[in-house]
């Protein structure tokens, strides 16, 4: 995945200051096609940068703060590969905690989570289904957009084939 970012220069002008891959990017070894990217997070109050400086490598959570946010790209393997007997469930979990501290925590065994976010999602390529904690199921696919506020939830790719979406999510007071 490449990555544009823009800034100015000394006289202000608009320019590319980065062009290059995501600097933060994990193919899984524990669940392979499992995809997980990190363009471009911010931390509550901060402003935009002038020269486009990249606070990606500095994130220490992938769970923004209020007023802070993440953009994230995940690729979902088949849910098949979770009944692949070569899947180890507890590499699986170290290596989400590594690569996705703040929401790694928050993710049940069953794949649930709700995070204190409102997320902004769209699905890039192929079809995943979002399961609800009631078990309601909505099948989307390429080009669908989901307003996730802060319900628990879990992705669910249930074709043949990886499925990517693109997240970004903004840090929310918790709500009643």
């Amino acid at each position: 995945m490449r990555r544009v970012v823009t800034g100015h220069d000394g006289s202000g002008r608009s320019i590319v200051v980065s062009d290059g891959p995501v600097p933060r990017s994990r193919e899984f070894a524990s669940l392979p096609g499992w995809v997980s990217r990190l363009p471009w997070a911010t931390e509550p109050g901060e402003k935009a940068t002038r020269a486009g400086e990249d606070p990606t490598p500095d994130i220490t959570s992938l769970l923004p703060a209020p007023g802070g946010t993440r953009f994230i790209v995940l690729t979902f393997p088949p849910e098949s590969a979770f009944a692949d007997p070569a899947f180890d469930p507890a590499a699986f979990d170290r290596e989400q905690r590594a690569d996705s501290p703040g929401i790694a925590e928050l993710i049940e065994p069953d794949g649930m989570h709700a995070t204190p976010t409102v997320d902004y999602g769209i699905v890039l390529q192929g079809e995943l289904v979002l399961e609800l904690d009631d078990g309601h199921c909505t099948s989307l696919s390429a080009g669908d957009v989901v307003i996730q506020n802060g319900t628990r939830h879990a992705w669910r790719n249930r074709s043949d084939r990886p499925a990517t979406m693109a997240f970004v999510l903004i840090g929310a007071e918790q709500g009643d």
